[in-house]
């Protein structure tokens, strides 16, 4: 049926329905505006679809089957068989309540949905093309708009995802097989996530990386914890090299080719191909020449402390808006930009982001480093615990690495911290509330901690710091 080219009015127009879209139009809806969210795909975005919650969920099949057939120290004895297809099927179950969630949660709070793509006419309106040939389009006016559009992956030459063996994080996914050899290309953190998920349960995984280490942007003693452990995992490192293409080899399976600056080649056999170097903004498909507004050199549109790009009521969040690509930071920024266009006195305050990467074990970081704090003028002191000390990870089988919090020594404010361990990315949260509400090392030290739990390795690393620390050598 074509539906034909009707037009419509709105308070808020919000285009993309991830972490950030579908937050920002509940909030506006909530503030008593006409709200409507376009969508071309699944609510929940990438993060909900094919990002945090699919890949977290794989992440603890994986781990359960691993533990289970390793486990012999504690008596446990077991040689546990994985149903790939069944392990997927669960995760789709997951990610199907949870966007049939946000639909709900939207059309709760009134937000008009609408089904398609949006392209900018002009400044004030969009034209919404539906899905699907003959299904029409139709015309959305608006007063505010919030672009929530997210990103995707990038895509490296010669390695299409066109091409069966070339795949990237959405398919590595969906396999509902496991498959023996995974070459990975990359070893970010998504990389290094999936490549641990697919060692886990048996693949023989292979890793090439263009620069001279793993998961770049973290401290070296941070990210060799996780290396250390994935080459235990079997996993194998190859730096230093970019992939140059790939070919069919003679055992059915592929070939992939990599190659030094000084152009040195070196072959690896697989049966899939994982590319993960990073993802992209997606303004593309936004028309935004109809607007004059550009994205920087780097595709992302720039915004300010209220998430107003250089069109006053033109506003972006979430992935599309910058780095960090944290779905967290995209629901803050959703906020933010709905109560700005209700005319509410917020404003974005970055100086608390956590980030976490769920590898074995898992990294969780938030606030400054102590080189980033000594850059800023401060005279940082840090305190550390290693897990190793801890009763409670001692009893859960999992003491690699360590907590460390970095603090103002004058004044004793924490500001920042870094956990590589079990639970990292639970336990960063309390770091997170240190920094954001200014608390000093005395403060976390103070709190009375539950025995035995892993939270306690905050309050030693606290304690560390004030060379107080009770069940560790002080620095």
């Amino acid at each position: 049926m074509v539906v034909g080219d009707i037009s419509t009015g709105t308070d808020v127009l919000v285009i993309g329905g991830g972490p950030g879209g579908y937050v920002a139009a509940i909030r506006a809806a909530q503030r008593g505006l006409d709200t409507t969210l376009v969508e071309k795909d699944d609510y929940g975005g990438v993060c909900l679809n094919r990002g945090c919650i699919p890949s977290k969920a794989l992440i603890t099949g994986a781990d359960l089957a691993h533990e289970a057939g390793n486990a012999e120290e504690m008596g446990i004895h077991a040689d546990p068989a994985v149903d790939m297809a069944q392990m997927v099927g669960w995760k789709d179950g997951i990610v199907d309540r949870l966007t049939g969630g946000v639909e709900k949660l939207c059309k709760a709070n009134g937000v008009n949905l609408v089904k398609g793509t949006a392209r900018f006419k002009d400044e004030n309106s969009v034209r919404v093309a539906h899905g699907g040939e003959g299904q029409g389009s139709e015309s959305i006016e608006f007063d505010s708009c919030i672009v929530a559009t997210g990103s995707r992956p990038i895509e490296i030459p010669n390695f299409s995802y066109a091409d069966d063996p070339v795949i990237g994080s959405r398919e590595a996914l969906d396999m509902d097989t496991i498959p023996e050899r995974l070459v990975v290309v990359g070893a970010g953190y998504i990389g290094m996530e999936l490549s641990t998920v697919y060692a886990k349960l048996g693949t023989d995984v292979t890793v090439v990386e263009m620069l001279d280490d793993a998961l770049p942007g973290y401290e070296d003693d941070v990210a060799n914890v996780v290396k250390r452990r994935a080459k235990e995992l079997g996993i194998e490192f190859h730096f230093g090299e970019g992939a140059s293409e790939w070919r069919d080899s003679s055992d059915g399976g592929i070939t992939v080719v990599t190659e030094t600056e000084d152009g040195e080649e070196s072959t690896y056999p697989a049966d899939k191909v994982l590319v993960a170097v990073g993802r992209s903004p997606v303004t593309d498909t936004l028309g935004l020449d109809a607007i004059d507004l550009e994205p920087n050199e780097r595709g992302f549109l720039e915004t300010d402390d209220y998430a107003r790009t250089d069109i006053d009521h033109v506003f972006a969040v979430g992935d599309v808006a910058g780095e960090p690509m944290l779905a967290h930071k995209a629901f803050k920024e959703g906020i933010v930009a709905a109560e700005v266009i209700a005319g509410e006195p917020a404003a974005l305050d970055y100086q608390a982001v956590p980030a976490a990467v769920f590898t074995d074990p898992e990294i969780a970081t938030v606030g400054m480093t102590e080189a980033e704090a000594e850059e800023a003028g401060f005279e940082p002191v840090v305190g550390q615990m290693p897990f190793n000390a801890s009763g409670r990870a001692m009893t859960t089988g999992h003491t690699e690495g360590f907590c460390r919090l970095v603090a103002d020594e004058d004044s004793g404010f924490v500001l920042g911290g870094q956990i590589v361990g079990p639970e990292a990315s639970e336990l960063i949260a309390e770091v997170a509330l240190a920094v954001e509400m200014g608390a000093t090392l005395e403060d976390v030290a103070a709190t009375i901690h539950t025995h035995p739990t892993l939270a306690e390795v905050v309050q030693e690393a606290a304690e560390n710091a004030e060379d107080q620390a009770i069940h560790t050598l002080n620095r």
